[in-house]
């Protein structure tokens, strides 16, 4: 049977039968059980009986046994109910501007200027962790709001950004704002006209392990009674033998075959004992199932392979049922990261769950034997989260995006936030709460919570921000903490910090460092002598590994038509921007290029390659020296961007660009004027080198080339072709300088 027919209505049990009593106990099991729609989730009355009346009265019986038992929890989920509605209550008051500081003095005179945003504390021990998610969410607002929201109108969510910016814990914290009162088990029958087709029964929560402890004690007296039978006939059958002088090994045999068909026919009997796929009965909050990685069976459910399908030895079909992540969420959330790497067609089978609320359970591989075995619709009216990063939108199929889109909302996670007093307590919280979800490690004192402020300022690359990759912010505290810990130290100190962030480097550091260890055993450090052509250039590995390229330019007779060359695996963007280094060197220099031909070399740029235009200025400043022949200090580094109009545009990663350079023992560093704001080195860089922003490439050269008197003339020449290219008055176009981008 195709799965396009799960979303059908379930048919009504043909095996009910019309008693009041029965529809008494009905509705006291189904209590609760009713889908949002009011139709039942699945079958009423006692399914595949061999005596439909017994056990209609049987079921019955444990049904009010249910309700009498079920009095003393009455009282207590009257109370869980009630704080539940507390709890909700508290939720609609959620918001951006929740108190992070319960209990503890804010000095407001030093808070502008404090890094713990005037929290008064002599450690994050003094600072109360909240027990809910939803609070303990840092800098997401706009997000965290729209969780609250959702988790109110159980709307779907897409989160959409970097990794480690708190989107699985946001999911978390949606299953804690759901209400509770609504989860149900789900119990899988066996179908006595097609044992390949079970039927699907809910009960509430808690309700279905007491049907099936019933339905086990009834089988065990049937069996009981059987095995009583059996023996009492086999007694007879070796009387009757011995008595009448037959053969002893015909009553053996007589025996034997007794013993076989009564075994043989017990199995049906176990077999009416339901399987409860979803049991909700220990559940103190709506569901999360984490579905990330999950293979078609594991989120769609499967039917396990039976090796023995026949002679009375295999497995009842509803016995080999297994729920997916879809049936399990059923009322709660279903958190599915990377949403793009999912199959296509479970997309689509997803797609279809999420718009039914119901989806049957197959066998997922075709050669098994649970190919065979399709269950009734089984409930899953999950809230979905999707999450993934910029690429999951491409691959992600468009009809289940607008089944999200068209059902939720979709947020993107910020990778900073601006830097605020509030954010910078609430900084401290989150060490606060890190140390506290580990369980292992000793608290920061002031000095120690400070530094690791001064880390996620910069790992934001921006003034006045904090950055929100919060997974590598708490990675860092652990190893700070375990620093300490191994020490026996009752505080983490900033001493502990700094070499957490040495031992923490990414593998991209370490490769930067080893680069720069090798160069220096290569003879590529820094001289003192200028060079003609060639220029230390700055990158970035990773997102926060800097390492300095250097960049060699040589001008050659053209066989042809003078023509630019680069070399050193560049990628698009990088040959893209070689390209308008060409416009400023046509435009700068009065050597004719026709009959040129420019070699430029990216040295040891490795497998990886180069990409981005960072490096422009470095690759004008190296052509420009090789055709003027005036040398490059070798002293000096840079970075930056260029336009075609000769203007120094801001680039990514100026910070740990600094500090490669100051590593690799350079003294002067050239960054785009609009990064100064950017530039946020660790202390003991500040003394080691010299930070020189500038606007444009006259600027740059002007500090970059040595020798005189060649480069009193370049620098003149440059000076009145830019003094005409940057003044808004002299051009007739009325265009403005390019903004920086």
């Amino acid at each position: 049977m195709s799965n396009d027919t799960n979303v059908d209505d379930p048919p009504e049990d043909p095996l009910q039968p019309p008693t009041a009593d029965r529809q008494g106990a009905d509705e006291s099991l189904e209590e609760g059980g009713d889908d949002a729609d009011g139709e039942p989730d699945g079958i009423r009355g006692d399914i595949g009986s061999e005596d439909e009346g017994r056990n209609a009265d049987n079921e019955t019986r444990d049904d009010r046994g249910d309700q009498v038992s079920g009095s003393d929890d009455d009282s207590f989920d009257d109370e869980q109910q009630a704080d539940e509605e507390d709890d909700i209550e508290t939720v609609e008051d959620l918001g951006s501007s929740v108190d992070v500081d319960p209990g503890v003095e804010i000095d407001e005179s030093i808070a502008e200027d404090d890094l713990l945003g005037g929290l008064q504390i002599d450690s994050t021990a003094d600072i109360e962790v909240p027990d809910r998610l939803v609070d303990q969410v840092i800098g997401q607002d706009e997000a965290r709001d729209i969780i609250i929201k959702a988790a109110k109108q159980r709307r779907h969510v897409m989160m959409i950004g970097s990794p480690g910016t708190g989107k699985s814990m946001l999911a978390k914290a949606m299953s804690q704002l759901l209400p509770r009162e609504d989860l149900q088990d789900v119990l899988v029958y066996h179908n006595p006209d097609d044992g390949n087709e079970p039927k699907v029964r809910t009960v509430p929560a808690g309700k279905g392990e007491q049907i099936i402890d019933a339905h086990k004690e009834e089988a065990r007296k049937r069996n009981q009674m059987r095995s009583i039978l059996m023996w009492i006939i086999i007694a007879i059958v070796i009387g009757y033998t011995i008595l009448s002088g037959a053969s002893p090994l015909l009553g053996i045999i007589a025996a034997v075959v007794i013993w076989l068909f009564f075994r043989y026919t017990s199995r049906g009997t176990d077999a009416m004992v339901p399987n409860m796929i979803v049991d909700n009965s220990d559940q103190r909050t709506a569901p999360f199932e984490d579905a990330t990685g999950a293979h078609a069976g594991a989120l769609l459910g499967d039917v396990r392979h039976d090796p023995f399908q026949s002679g009375g030895m295999e497995t009842p079909s509803h016995d080999r049922v297994e729920p997916g992540g879809i049936h399990k969420s059923n009322k709660g959330v279903l958190f599915v990261d990377e949403i793009n790497t999912l199959d296509v067609r479970t997309q689509q089978k997803l797609m279809t769950a999420i718009q039914e609320g119901e989806f049957a359970i197959t066998g997922q591989s075709e050669r098994s034997s649970g190919a065979m075995v399709q269950t009734e619709p089984v409930p899953c009216d999950f809230v979905m989260v999707a999450a993934g990063n910029m690429d999951a939108m491409e691959n992600m199929h468009p009809a289940l995006r607008s089944r999200i889109k068209g059902y939720g909302y979709e947020v993107y996670m910020d990778d900073t936030i601006e830097e605020t007093p509030e954010m910078r307590r609430k900084y401290v919280r989150f060490i606060a709460q890190e140390i506290e979800r580990d369980g292992r490690l000793p608290h920061f004192d002031r000095e120690a919570a400070k530094e690791v402020i001064l880390e996620a300022k910069r790992r934001a690359g921006r003034k006045d921000h904090l950055s929100l990759l919060m997974r590598e912010l708490g990675g860092l505290v652990r190893v700070a903490g375990d620093i300490a810990r191994a020490d026996d130290r009752e505080f983490t100190n900033r001493e502990d910090v700094l070499q957490a962030k040495d031992r923490s480097r990414s593998i991209e550091q370490q490769l930067a460092d080893d680069y720069i260890e090798r160069r220096k055993d290569y003879e590529l450090q820094v001289t003192e002598d200028g060079v003609e052509g060639r220029v230390n250039g700055l990158a970035v590995m990773g997102q926060d590994s800097g390492i300095m390229l250097p960049v060699m330019a040589e001008i050659a007779p053209a066989q042809g038509p003078g023509q630019v060359i680069a070399t050193g695996q560049l990628k698009e963007m990088a040959e893209e921007s070689v390209q308008n280094v060409s416009a400023i060197i046509k435009k700068f220099s009065d050597v004719n290029l026709s009959e040129k031909d420019v070699h430029i070399q990216f040295v040891q740029a490795g497998q990886q390659g180069v990409d981005g235009d960072s490096a422009s200025i470095t690759v004008a400043t190296a052509v420009i020296s090789a055709l003027e022949d005036i040398p490059v200090d070798q002293t000096v580094a840079m970075t930056g961007s260029l336009s075609v109009r000769g203007d120094v545009l801001p680039v990514g990663g100026v910070t740990h660009k600094i500090e490669a350079a100051a590593k690799a023992g350079c003294k002067k560093v050239i960054i785009p004027e609009t990064n100064e704001q950017d530039v946020m080195i660790e202390d003991e860089y500040e003394d080691m080198i010299e930070i020189i922003p500038c606007s444009n490439i006259s600027e740059v050269l002007e500090v970059a080339l040595i020798g005189q008197p060649e480069k009193d003339s370049l620098l003149n020449r440059l000076k009145q072709i830019t003094e005409s290219a940057f003044d808004p008055q002299v051009s007739q176009t009325g265009s403005s300088n390019p903004s920086p981008q």
